[in-house]
């Protein structure tokens, strides 16, 4: 069978979620690189697999697809020293990879969008106070957590992590300062330290 294959953008966060798992995993696979923003992903052939349009997706068997970032990193670290064994832990690294999708990835990483892709003119300029707002709001709920745990289930590093990792790491990018947030800086040396690690591509 041949290994699974994953389109996705090097420089995306959330692409990078699902490549460092599959490196820590050691598991084989196919890297197919596509650049969002020259509309590869909003072609006929891409929209056949994806409707959404977007990346990552995984090819888990041929002509077989499953989108969504953190899905993705459910379906490959399954049985895996990544995902909490007990139900609890499980829901726990749910809640924080909810927590990303939904009052993080909005904002951080939009901001970074924003600031590395668009030029100083561009209109939308105009919402980053209310992205670092939030953002910040969503830093300082992490930093709450990590003053007294290692990483976001326990004292395991786990898909969790992984998921806020992506863009945390990055938030300068999007112009956030991490440096009243200890807690978080450290737990960021602390992913950076983990076997296999990956580092992120920069934005090109």
């Amino acid at each position: 069978m041949s290994p699974p294959r994953v389109y996705g953008m090097s420089s995306s966060g959330n692409c990078y979620k699902v490549r460092l798992l599959l490196e820590q995993l050691q598991l084989p696979y196919q890297w197919v690189e596509l650049d969002v923003r020259t509309g590869a992903t909003r072609q006929p052939e891409y929209l056949r697999k994806n409707p959404n349009g977007r990346v990552p997706m995984l090819e888990y068997e041929p002509g077989r697809y499953l989108v969504e970032s953190d899905a993705i990193l459910v379906y490959l670290a399954e049985g895996s020293a990544f995902w909490p064994q007990h139900r609890l832990g499980r829901a726990q690294a749910l809640q924080w990879m909810f927590f990303e999708q939904y009052s993080h990835e909005p904002y951080i990483a939009v901001a970074r969008f924003i600031c590395t892709a668009l030029p100083a003119s561009h209109a939308r300029r105009s919402e980053l106070p209310r992205l670092h707002e939030r953002g910040y709001q969503a830093l300082a709920v992490m930093e709450q957590h990590l003053s007294h745990s290692r990483f976001f289930v326990g004292d395991a590093y786990s898909i969790a992590d992984i998921a806020l990792y992506a863009y945390t790491h990055a938030a300068a990018d999007g112009g956030f300062d991490l440096q009243s947030l200890p807690a978080v800086r450290a737990w960021i040396a602390r992913v950076q330290q983990q076997p296999l690690f990956l580092p992120m591509p920069p934005v090109q």
